[in-house]
């Protein structure tokens, strides 16, 4: 059984990581005011831009799913990992050692299957790029250099190769440490007759990164005749590796996808290569898998999805590349992002290309031509005999249901105009009609035109609170109206007692629970009690807001504790004069409801009141008065 993670060293990994650099790992961030950064949901489909990122308080929320959290919280999310596996690997980033409750200072035996896992592929792209320097290795030295790649772009891009005896790399493994089963699990051994035998023998070998820049796979290329495998053999489906959720190249390209707003979708590990050594360094391609949903949302994170993003799709000109531009084009709407398709001279593919034309040749290629809807629909409708009315008809028939398709109202109809120009029908209404009716029946069918993230559908909130939400699950009492003034007020008092609380202790500790008419307030008062008072956060910040999260009875409360530590404030100015007020007005509402409640009770029981309890229900009521009379005087200084 593992080790308990040292307290201290679980703050110090926390403090020493800064949770923006690990959130920009995955999706890029923008500025989004009062010191807060933001981005695309990783965890949910939005087409704005929802999740927040507080550097300084070192939290996320996503105003659209409610997920929030510090940097161990997105990282054990996002990776699926547990919790010391998740310390474990951001401990390693800041070069911390962990020290465990229960024995030593990280022993292998303790470690996550993950990062084990991630371990034993970096030590064997290690094993396979020394390997591409030895004698054996000459075949592939010779392919990738009649492909126009030396040995500075082999080191570049980390590509290596699997010597053709049995065993070399299993053996290698077992010397560091790894066991026999992680060593299956990972997918770089698979069973042999007398026990684990190299899966990949006498390739080249290119590592495969996640977004973050792990190697979690390889992709292996034949170079003799005598390999009875196919062309390309890829790592098989292991815990870290899923062919569907990863993009060759993309831990290379990230940041230039994001400073540019466009991302080059190419063929193969060659092909994006031979784009980044030809400056463009946007290039990525898929591993052994179509372009498909899971591709989509990694780059939809990375292009945030802003009105002149553009992705660039090169697919070689025969039957098959035809065959991959449309099914890029049925996933085309999943995009906010406008797409384009590149098909060069005589069919070539970028790696050709840089060998027959240069550099010059692979950067126009990628430059926007035809748009990948309008490269769809010629394809669709070249099927067709157009010189004949049944042709016509039947080319429309097709091809008017992908138009349906796009989201979109008035790109719909923009591109059914299009399309009755190349069926050459002279009635665009007609067309534009035909296109309507289909979209109308896929919708009433339950097709998918409702589809979240589509262009065209429905929006994220932008960032901050909806103006009316539901009950949230484990609270009880109406529903959060943020046009009750009320609700405003206190709504803006607990985010200052999270993120400014050097503004508002210690009064704000002087409050009850029952000041917060909207339970869901009133629990998070709960939270900040029990982790010690407002006061707390004057020390360090970071540490009170953890203890406040920490103090949440369930997730529900711990998520609206991180949406009120990074939401912005509604003023302009956040200053005392800003904090005075919200602590008046939500004193004085408590102090106007107790007299109501007083004067109620006063009024029901009429004659029937004890003469000392009136008395005393009349000086309670006089001093309350006297009180609230001060407080609209004097603000804060009565409090």
């Amino acid at each position: 059984m593992a080790g308990r993670i040292n307290d201290d060293d679980v703050k110090a990994v926390r403090d020493a990581v800064p949770i923006d650099s690990v959130v920009s790992e995955y999706l890029q961030l923008r500025n989004a005011g009062g010191g807060n950064l933001k981005g695309l949901c990783p965890f949910h489909d939005e087409k704005s831009p929802s999740f927040q990122v507080s550097p300084g308080k070192g939290l996320f929320h996503c105003f659209g799913c409610q997920e929030g959290g510090d940097t161990i919280a997105f990282v054990m999310k996002i990776d699926h990992l547990s919790f010391s596996e998740t310390v474990e690997r951001l401990a390693a980033k800041a070069g911390i050692t962990l020290r465990y409750e229960e024995g030593g200072y990280n022993p292998s035996h303790q470690r996550g299957e993950r990062i084990r896992l991630i371990e034993a592929h970096q030590a064997a792209a290690e094993f396979y790029l020394r390997a591409l320097e030895s004698p054996e290795a000459e075949i592939g030295r010779k392919f990738l250099a009649e492909r126009g790649f030396d040995q500075d772009a082999a080191t570049h891009f980390r590509v290596g190769y699997s010597p053709a005896g049995w065993d070399h790399l299993t053996r290698y493994l077992r010397g560091k440490g790894f066991s026999d089963k992680e060593l299956i699990t990972s997918g770089l051994s698979q069973d042999g007759r007398r026990g684990p035998i190299d899966r990949f023998r006498g390739r080249l070998m290119w590592p495969i990164s996640d977004t973050a820049g792990e190697i979690v796979g390889f992709g292996a290329r034949k170079l003799r005749d005598d390999d009875n495998g196919p062309k390309y053999l890829n790592t098989p489906e292991t815990p870290i590796y899923k062919k569907s959720q990863v993009l060759y190249g993309i831990d290379l390209a990230k940041k230039d996808i994001a400073k540019a707003s466009r991302a080059v979708v190419v063929e193969g590990y060659t092909d994006v290569m031979a784009c980044h050594l030809a400056g463009v360094t946007t290039a990525i391609a898929t591993c052994g898998t179509a372009f498909g949903n899971d591709h989509i949302k990694i780059l939809r994170r990375l292009l945030m999805d802003n009105g002149s993003a553009r992705v660039i799709f090169t697919f070689d000109g025969d039957s098959a590349g035809q065959k991959a531009a449309l099914r890029a084009f049925e996933d085309d709407q999943k995009f906010a992002a406008e797409t384009y398709i590149a098909i060069a001279p005589d069919g070539m593919d970028p790696c050709d290309l840089r060998l027959a034309k240069g550099d010059d040749s692979v950067r126009d290629l990628v430059e926007p031509r035809t748009p990948l809807f309008e490269f769809a629909l010629r394809q669709i409708v070249g099927r067709y005999d157009l010189e004949t009315p049944a042709g016509r008809a039947a080319a429309l028939d097709e091809a008017a249901a992908v138009v349906a398709k796009i989201k979109t109202s008035s790109v719909q109809r923009e591109v059914a105009v299009q399309l009755a120009g190349f069926v050459g029908i002279l009635d665009q209404e007609f067309v534009v009609h035909r296109v309507a009716q289909l979209a109308r029946w896929a919708r009433d069918k339950g097709g998918d035109q409702g589809e979240r993230g589509g262009r065209g559908g429905p929006r994220g909130t932008r960032g901050g609170p909806p103006q009316q939400t539901a009950p949230a699950p484990g609270f009880s009492g109406p529903a959060l109206n943020l046009r009750s003034p009320a609700h405003r007020t206190e709504r803006e008092l607990l985010k200052l007692a999270l993120q400014k609380p050097a503004l508002v202790a210690p009064a704000f500790d002087a409050y009850g629970m029952d000041e917060f008419t909207a339970p869901p307030y009133a629990a998070v008062r709960r939270c900040i009690e029990e982790a010690g008072g407002a006061e707390q956060g004057l020390a360090d910040n970071r540490e009170y807001l953890v203890a406040v999260m920490d103090a949440a009875p369930d997730n529900t409360v711990r998520s609206l504790v991180t949406e009120l530590a990074v939401e912005v404030f509604i003023g302009k100015t956040i200053d005392e004069t800003y904090a005075g007020m919200q602590l008046v007005h939500v004193r004085l509402r408590a102090v106007d409801r107790r007299i109501n409640d007083v004067q109620g009770s006063l009024a029901r029981l009429g004659s029937n009141v004890a003469p000392q309890d009136l008395a005393a229900a009349q000086n309670e009521v006089w001093v309350l008065q006297q009180y609230a009379q001060s407080l609209r005087a004097h603000g804060a200084a009565a409090l």
